[in-house]
This record gives C-alpha cells, sequence and structure tokens, in this order.
C-alpha cells in the first residue's frame, strides 16, 4: 500500500481527547480498505448483485444495479461495511466514478480522496 495512506489525518479542533481518538481510529479502520489503484475494482456494473451477510447485516442483500437509489444504496453499503478484498469483487471503477460526488458524503472520504486524485478532481 502507497505511504501517504498510512500517516494518521490531522486531529479534528473541537473535540476532547477521547472524542478525538475515537474519531482517529475510525479514520484508521478506513485507511486501510482501499486497493492500490481505482483500476482494480472490477465488480458488476449490471445487473443485481448478492451481499454476503457480513457486509449486508442489516437490511437489503439484494440490490439491481439499473435502479439508481439500489446502486447508490450498494456502494454505500459496500464503502462503509467492506473489507479490503471486497471492496474489487464489489465496486466498479467507473460507476465508483460516476457516483463519487455524492457518495463523497460516507465515512472515510478523506482517505479515498488523498489516495485517488481522480476520485476528489470529480467533485471540483
Amino acid at each position: 500500500m502507497a505511504s501517504h495512506r498510512q500517516h494518521p489525518g490531522p486531529r479534528p479542533r473541537n473535540l476532547s481527547g477521547t472524542d478525538a481518538e475515537d474519531l482517529a481510529l475510525y479514520r484508521e479502520k478506513f485507511r486501510r480498505r482501499p486497493p492500490e489503484s481505482l483500476d482494480e475494482l472490477h465488480g458488476p456494473a449490471h445487473g443485481v448483485v448478492e451481499l454476503p451477510l457480513h457486509l449486508a447485516w442489516s437490511g437489503m442483500t439484494s440490490y439491481d444495479l439499473s435502479n439508481p437509489r439500489q446502486r447508490m444504496g450498494l456502494y454505500r453499503t459496500v464503502l462503509h461495511e467492506g473489507l479490503h478484498d471486497d471492496l474489487p469483487r464489489y465496486l466498479n471503477r467507473d460507476l465508483l466514478l460516476e457516483l463519487w460526488p455524492v457518495l463523497r458524503t460516507i465515512a472515510g472520504r478523506t482517505v479515498w480522496e488523498d489516495a485517488f486524485p481522480e476520485l476528489a478532481s470529480r467533485t471540483r
């Protein structure tokens, strides 16, 4: 993994020491997840995707990629709950780039945008 994803982010202002530590741990959890390259994301771009219970433990487990709301729900679920090995299997590079302007509001966005400038440029 590239070294620029290994350093912790700046400590947030106006948080107690415990809250800041919790936030740093939460960010570190996301920092280990992204692949080396977006080109590794070969997940489906069409059809119905069935997620395993370790990803979809609460709510929908089946997502129709032709439905915009379900497509967004799938990506939010996988980005939030997915482990490093889940991301290439369930995420598609082109769909991620297309959806990123909305998806960036999820937790871990700075990790992804720091690692992949092409995502950050989609929001400018």
